[in-house]
């Protein structure tokens, strides 16, 4: 009898949860993953402002699965799911290949969404990925390198003012660091600016800052941000975003323009485009989101070889978050676990444990939500650092991250601010190569553009 065969498509906290809960399974198993590495995206916000690197949050996977002699992994951009010859479509680069299952777990996870204005995405990157993050910490302090340089005190405002957009924990969590950096650990290195003058914009459709953890801790987020200096525009929506600008309209109509260079995306996620692969050969239908509607198993309707876990599944009440990510990897592995064997898993229906929320304001200031209790300032930051270096992967990296963290956290210094120029050429340079264009470009953007080239806007419209 040949031995069974289990694919499973990306290498995040589902992938990754699923492939090592496996590890005694009777079975060969395939990692397609689009990166090398698995990445602990809640801490890519300190990796672009400086004070962790990329290691400390993104693992190879093969060093983590090293000894799990059932895996195999391929760095694979996954292009279609033959679900009726159960075989998996993939390419590296140019070349195309295959891989066939008996089970499919698929774990791709999802995307930033810019809800339909995808062109958003050259001024306003993301934080989904480490070349997000990398490439936003080359455009916050090229920003600051920026000013130190320029004469006119108009440019020097607008390098000097940064937008993140969508206050989740995320966008707080953003909008913190940068603000601490500006007047903590930027202060007293430049001799022509000024860095603690620095502003910082919050926007959010929403009436508060991190909604989702009730009124009370947003109010005590929003009291938080306000004392470190960050400016917040509630109730406001984003309607524009080019090279210089941000504007924003509020619920009443009005309408405001900011001049940033730097702007930082981090409202809204889409999931992965496998779910609509999925979609045009099962038929299964797809939220508004692009993810999955499973069935309570957490396969596909008609289809039971085929399980959709993490950010890329449909389910009342679970989140996006890790920790919806880990329970359902375990849920599914123990369904596949148990049809090995061939025995009736314990477990048919997938239930989720919401263990709370929670995000950091600045140092040594945060807010925790489990259930009915909530903690905030020193006891919260404390419970964040201890859970977040729980779930990152692998000793080597807790101990980097540990260490990192007491530079940070004890002095203000921040040990990882190296950018290189491949980092500071951004997503509208790269668009520009291919258009002729040229202009000054400032922090990985293009403020400047001659008169011979393009506009900023018809440049992004190429994205």
């Amino acid at each position: 009898m040949s031995t069974h065969r289990i694919v499973i498509i990306g290498s995040g906290f589902a992938g990754l949860m699923a492939a090592r809960r496996l590890r005694t399974a009777n079975a060969h198993i395939t990692i397609l993953a689009r990166t090398s590495h698995h990445l602990f995206q809640p801490l890519l916000y300190q990796v672009a402002t400086g004070i962790l690197s990329e290691g400390d949050i993104a693992p190879t996977t093969r060093e983590v699965l090293r000894r799990q002699k059932n895996v195999h992994i391929k760095q694979a951009l996954v292009e279609d799911i033959d679900t009726d010859n159960q075989i998996v479509h993939w390419r590296n680069h140019n070349r195309a290949d295959q891989t066939p299952y008996d089970t499919l777990i698929v774990a791709a996870g999802a995307g930033q969404s810019y809800f339909g204005n995808e062109h958003f995405a050259v001024f306003a990157p993301g934080m989904k990925t480490i070349d997000d993050a990398l490439e936003l910490r080359a455009r916050i302090f090229g920003a600051f390198e920026s000013a130190e340089i320029e004469s006119d005190p108009e440019i020097i405002k607008k390098l000097l003012t940064f937008v993140v957009v969508g206050a989740g924990p995320t966008g707080v969590e953003m909008a913190g660091q940068i603000r601490e950096l500006a007047s903590k650990t930027l202060r007293g290195e430049f001799r022509h600016i000024d860095p603690t003058l620095a502003r910082v914009i919050l926007v959010d459709g929403a009436s508060g800052p991190l909604p989702v953890f009730g009124d009370n801790l947003s109010e005590v987020t929003r009291q938080a941000l306000d004392r470190l200096g960050v400016e917040m525009r509630m109730n406001c929506f984003v309607t524009d975003i080019t090279a210089d600008s941000v504007t924003l309209k509020d619920r009443e109509g009005n309408t405001e323009t900011i001049n940033s260079i730097c702007k930082v995306w981090a409202a809204g996620v889409q999931a992965s485009p496998l779910g609509q692969v999925l979609h045009e050969h099962t038929g299964v239908e797809l939220d508004r989101s692009g993810r999955v509607i499973v069935e309570k198993d957490l396969t596909i309707k008609n289809h039971p070889e085929i399980f959709v876990v993490g950010d890329m599944m449909s389910v009342p009440g679970v989140p996006g978050v890790a920790q919806g990510a880990i329970q359902s990897a375990r849920f599914v592995t123990d369904i596949i676990q148990a049809r090995l064997r061939g025995i009736s898993p314990k477990k048919t229906v997938f239930t989720y444990r919401d263990k709370g929320s929670m995000a950091t304001i600045a140092r040594f200031k945060a807010v925790v939500r489990v259930g009915k209790m909530s903690l905030k300032g020193f006891p919260a930051w404390l419970a964040w650092c201890f859970l977040h270096l729980l779930y990152i992967v692998g000793f080597k990296a807790q101990v980097g991250t540990l260490l990192h963290w007491f530079i940070s956290f004890a002095s203000g210094a921040r040990t990882e601010r190296t950018v290189t120029n491949q980092q500071m050429v951004g997503r509208l340079a790269l668009e520009n190569l291919g258009t002729g264009s040229s202009g000054r470009l400032v922090a990985g953007e293009k403020i400047i553009p001659s008169p011979a080239s393009e506009s900023a806007d018809t440049a992004a419209k190429m994205d």
